[in-house]
């Protein structure tokens, strides 16, 4: 193993655990309603502060690297995600949660158009796909078991035992503190591809793609524990099997990857996209262990295309790492939560198993995004030739 390669993967476990907090918050929301007094809009305002505040500031942090050289120490990055999430249960006044929230959303928001800056100039073009998705599935770990650690600490001590929560990330921000070098200004900016127009245009198809991937992905997330339950699941299980999609999903990002760079990415993209819509159908129409199986293969193929579309905004704007970044994870990931309201409401006017059929509609609508991306073909190309 080379040391770049040793430094991306010490930046997947920094993924890890700065991913590890996102999900909490949704986690403890029935503690909050039930010990705090707040109602069901004060709750979800708390993770819509948390989740705007990131999805925003991600594109003007990643502009300010590109455009200043500016970064964070990811080590403090990492700090200020894990303690303010995990001092929420300590908090009694409302207004400090937001605050709290708010700061940990920055930290989020600046770990990633830096870490990912770091990841695409350790990486060459022929094997940007599959280095990119070592990092990627840090955080797909991380988001899979943030829920798990933030039930058991608050199961165990209540709200207040989720300050225990802050161990991990204070030990990483360490760890990354003498690993990683310090941030320093970037004297000359990295050429840009930004002002060239196809390069800003196939940006903005593929941040609207991946909001619509995103949507079909964390809407799926959303509200899979509640249809598992509906066919007599218990919830404990329900939410085992989601983790299992997800873990799937992690596999999924390593094969993909890999994939793209030998076979083409725009092809791993649009087959993984097409490829994923049947095991959706067939995971609502069967019973049993088909249906299961099913969802697992599901998570597997959807996940798959995530890293490989982010390296691919890498290559249409190289000078630019920063700022694409922060659109590819933060933006489009803040569409794609949008979408899941979206969900929820027309689940609400008809049922779920209708509001369901919009995470397939999601991913037919990425495709032509997608496909209108001005990206070279890899093997489609040769076959033509």
């Amino acid at each position: 193993m080379t040391s770049d390669t040793k430094s991306v993967w010490g930046l997947s476990a920094a993924h890890l655990v700065t991913d590890l907090y996102s999900p909490v918050l949704p986690a403890i929301l029935p503690l909050l309603i039930a010990e705090q007094g707040y109602s069901f809009f004060l709750a979800g305002l708390i993770v819509t502060v948390f989740n705007l505040t990131s999805s925003m500031m991600q594109p003007l942090v990643g502009w300010l690297y590109d455009t200043r050289g500016l970064a964070v120490h990811i080590s403090i990055t990492v700090l200020l995600g894990a303690v303010f999430i995990s001092i929420v249960g300590l908090l009694n006044n409302y207004y400090l949660v937001l605050v709290s929230v708010a700061v940990a959303a920055l930290g989020h928001a600046l770990f990633h158009p830096a870490a990912l800056g770091t990841i695409s100039r350790l990486t060459r073009d022929a094997s940007r796909g599959r280095i990119t998705s070592y990092f990627v599935i840090g955080g797909n770990l991380g988001y899979a078991i943030g829920p798990i650690c933030a039930g058991v600490v608050v199961g165990l001590m209540g709200l207040p035992g989720l300050v225990i929560l802050a161990i991990p990330g204070i030990v990483m921000a360490g760890v990354l503190r003498y690993v990683l070098p310090t941030p320093g200004r970037r004297e000359t900016p990295a050429p840009s591809a930004w002002d060239v127009r196809p390069a800003r245009r196939a940006i903005v198809l593929l941040v609207v793609a991946s909001g619509l991937r995103a949507w079909a992905i964390f809407g799926s997330v959303a509200f899979l524990p509640t249809i598992l339950t509906m066919r007599g699941i218990d919830l404990v299980t329900a939410n085992l099997l989601v983790s299992g999609m997800l873990l799937a999903g992690v596999v999924g990002q390593l094969v993909g990857g890999s994939l793209s760079d030998r076979y083409g990415r725009k092809e791993c993209t649009i087959i993984g996209l097409v490829a994923a819509i049947p095991p959706f159908f067939v995971f609502l129409m069967a019973d049993g262990v088909a249906s299961l199986v099913a969802l697992i293969i599901f998570g597997f193929i959807l996940w798959s295309t995530f890293a490989v579309t982010v390296a691919m905004a890498h290559e249409i704007a190289p000078g630019n790492v920063g700022l694409v970044s922060g659109l590819m994870l933060g933006l489009a990931v803040g569409v794609g939560g949008m979408g899941v309201a979206v969900t929820g409401w027309i689940a609400d006017l008809t049922s779920l198993s209708v509001g369901f059929m919009t995470i397939p509609l999601a991913i037919i609508l990425a495709i032509p995004f997608f496909l209108a991306v001005p990206y070279p073909w890899k093997i489609f190309s040769r076959a033509g030739e």
